[in-house]
């Protein structure tokens, strides 16, 4: 079994401790009224696009995302969140070091001894959720997971869904695609950049992300035989018949959708695995992105 394997599979237990914890990080996480910038990089972005919309959808305030290389510096935050895995990302630090004494921060990472414990004002480690793989999968889901809890958004079935997602076979002829697209709405749409992702990075297939009222405006045309089309949440309607009418394979998101995360993570182990890849070792990648230079 390969690292990710091994760690994807740990997500429901994962998300229980989080949701079970999330209470006793109060005063670290933002409170209704703030307004609120969620940053990261690569996955951890994503999963910021998924938190700030569900943190507004929610009511509870003014709440954006950004790569953290593309933080607007001249904007006014009550607190800016980092996610970061290892800790030592050279934008997240950055950003963190010109933000202090201005801004107040919150670091959520996996690795107590790095750098963002001091470059942060408050730090919630989940080491529990640590991956040695270069490819991130329960670090990502347990954040969200935390952020969905401390915002009282997370429920048991989310963990339930998860189990069923690492159990139940794929749909019939997905692995054989060649083309994936994955459509959100909402949240959902920070979920679907993710499972691009993941499927790009581990295991070097054509994949796209949209907003699924998007999908329609231009991208549907290249959809065809051979090609999965997969919704993170409730399909806008007519929308499935219309990409079953292409010739594609409809995938229908019944899981909570960061359940059928879940699934998309098996589904790009299992395409690496078809074409001889070692999902451990995607191309070009590390398991931190630190630049040459830059100060830490």
């Amino acid at each position: 079994m390969t690292h990710v394997e091994d760690e994807l599979t740990s997500q429901p237990e994962c998300w229980t401790r989080a949701a079970a914890e999330a209470a006793g990080h109060g005063g670290a996480l933002p409170v209704p009224g703030e307004r609120v910038a969620i940053v990261g990089c690569g996955t951890s972005y994503f999963m910021a696009q998924a938190v700030a919309a569900l943190r507004e959808g929610a009511g509870q305030g003014e709440t954006d995302a950004f790569a953290a290389s593309e933080f607007p510096r001249g904007r006014s935050y009550d607190r800016v969140v980092a996610l970061t895995r290892s800790g030592t990302t050279t934008e997240v630090l950055e950003l963190l070091g010109q933000l202090k004494g201005r801004i107040g921060t919150t670091a959520i990472t996996a690795d107590p001894h790095t750098p963002v414990m001091a470059a942060a004002d408050d730090v919630v480690v989940l080491d529990y959720a640590d991956e040695r793989s270069v490819v991130q999968t329960r670090f990502a889901t347990t954040a969200l997971t935390l952020l969905r809890a401390h915002l009282g958004l997370h429920t048991e079935a989310a963990v339930t869904d998860a189990r069923t997602a690492l159990t139940d076979p794929l749909p019939p002829g997905l692995v054989d695609c060649t083309q994936f697209t994955f459509l959100g709405r909402g949240w959902t749409v920070g979920l679907a950049n993710e499972a691009g992702l993941k499927m790009r990075e581990a295991a070097l297939s054509w994949t796209e992300a949209y907003p699924a009222m998007e999908y329609r405006h231009g991208p549907i045309s290249i959809t065809t035989k051979g090609t999965a089309t997969w919704m993170f949440g409730e399909a806008p309607e007519g929308l499935a018949e219309q990409v079953r009418g292409t010739g594609a394979l409809w995938v229908d998101g019944g899981l909570d959708p960061l359940a059928e995360l879940v699934r998309a993570q098996r589904l790009a182990v299992a395409v690496a695995a078809a074409r001889g890849l070692d999902p451990d070792r995607p191309r070009h990648l590390t398991r931190s992105v630190i630049l040459a230079g830059a100060q830490e």
